[in-house]
């Protein structure tokens, strides 16, 4: 069977841009969060946000973004931000993989899948206020084409000249993971050789947080304290706090990536998904449906539990499905296994919706190459419901590792887990 391997990764978080500004900061457990600066928050319960680093001077600091080093000022007028998110990370995907197809035999062969949970939210909330103010012939003839949800994907693919299958996928949180398991299917089934695949998101939004906040799904008791305020499996956790950026990885056939000399981060060698069908929101709250997504993903890498050394946790800081996550692992590898550390980024970079997982593979990624676990930030006074688990608090820790988990869980009871290996 065809084997697909990691070749390229290509990231923006609010660590910033890049791959090294992200380990460094992961290893410092510097969480990355701030008060909203970009709209009026104060009349909101929940004010601050894990936002990308700007250098619009292009002054080149280390990790800041700076947009029109993507998309010129006149293309960033016509799409949301998710767009220029997405083609940012998969243009640096792109490069780190050294793959440039230039002959259409190998462009065809080569696609993308670009996931979001939400898609253009800020462009349409701005949108509908120029509608709602000055009337349906000032709303721009590029609003749809800029805002609907596959235009991060078709931007990027339009730009690289690639021909292949180019789509995005929508499961909530867990949409980037089904993107990466649907460019690995592609391959395995040899419909494509190179898939450029993860997510973006870009919903720091007034509409945004009016809605989660609404649902009480926001942090709100560390406004003044914002680098505090991601905490997962930590009595103080109120909930999540929302992120922002994305992130993309370049898969590619085994043979393929060794017969070009592509520099080969590790093999996708299991995905699984599944479904709650317990509650549109709140999770399954014994883990029984997430717990058949990281069976179904050991069953397809065909290895046992014991041969996980690291899961990256979904775990968001909430209440409820910090604790589900818990015990779906339990149901899978044993009640509190000593041999299995546990963290979760979230509580350095926020949430980031349709762009977590892609974010969360890169980082599980960077662990298995490293050897090394990043810690969970802020968490200083376990859950009782937690303890006993190896949460890794606070500091990362050395261990050697063959293979790593990362799961993500959305809305409507979506579950997946990847696997990555060693090569």
């Amino acid at each position: 069977m065809r084997k697909v391997v990691i070749s390229g990764m290509g990231i923006l978080s609010p660590f910033g841009r890049g791959l090294s500004c992200n380990w460094q900061g992961l290893l410092k457990a510097e969480p990355c969060i701030s008060r909203v600066t970009s709209f009026d928050i104060s009349d909101y319960n929940s004010q601050i946000a894990a936002q990308i680093p700007l250098d619009s001077e292009n002054t080149s600091s280390e990790g800041a973004f700076n947009p029109s080093s993507v998309l010129s000022e006149k293309e960033q007028r016509r799409v949301d931000e998710f767009v220029l998110f997405g083609v940012c990370a998969a243009q640096d995907a792109l490069k780190d993989s050294g793959w440039n197809p230039t002959e259409i035999s190998e462009k065809v062969r080569t696609g993308v899948i670009l996931a979001t949970g939400i898609g253009g939210i800020k462009n349409i909330y701005e949108t509908a206020k120029i509608l709602n103010e000055k009337g349906p012939r000032r709303v721009s003839p590029f609003f749809v084409p800029g805002n609907v949800p596959n235009m991060a994907a078709g931007h990027f693919a339009v730009i690289s000249g690639l021909m292949g299958p180019c789509t995005a996928s929508a499961a909530a949180c867990a949409s980037a993971a089904y993107a990466i398991s649907e460019a690995a299917r592609m391959i395995i089934l040899d419909e494509t050789d190179v898939m450029v695949a993860g997510g973006t998101e870009s919903a720091v939004t007034p509409l945004s947080f009016a809605g989660f906040s609404s649902a009480r799904a926001l942090s709100t008791h560390y406004n003044e304290n914002p680098m505090e305020a991601s905490r997962p499996w930590d009595k103080g956790r109120d909930g999540f706090v929302l992120g922002e950026g994305a992130g993309a990885l370049v898969l590619e056939e085994m043979e393929h990536a060794k017969k070009r000399g592509a520099k080969i981060y590790a093999e996708l060698s299991g995905f699984g998904a599944s479904s709650d069908g317990y509650h549109i929101t709140s999770p399954d709250p014994d883990g029984t449906g997430a717990s058949f997504a990281i069976k179904a993903a050991l069953n397809k890498a065909k290895l046992n539990p014991d041969d996980i050394g690291y899961v990256n946790a979904h775990a968001t800081s909430t209440i409820a499905g910090d604790i589900a996550e818990l015990k779906a692992i339990s149901k899978v590898f044993g009640e509190k296994p000593d041999y299995l550390s546990i963290s979760s980024t979230k509580s350095m970079t926020g949430h980031l919706l349709g762009a977590a997982a892609a974010i969360e593979a890169i980082y599980s990624i960077m662990a298995l190459n490293n050897n090394v676990v990043p810690p969970t930030a802020n968490l200083h006074d376990v859950d009782e419901e937690a303890k006993g688990f190896d949460l890794v608090p606070i500091t990362p820790k050395d261990k050697p590792l063959k293979h790593v988990l990362t799961n993500s869980f959305g809305f409507g009871g979506t579950n997946a887990a990847l696997i990555f290996s060693k090569v």
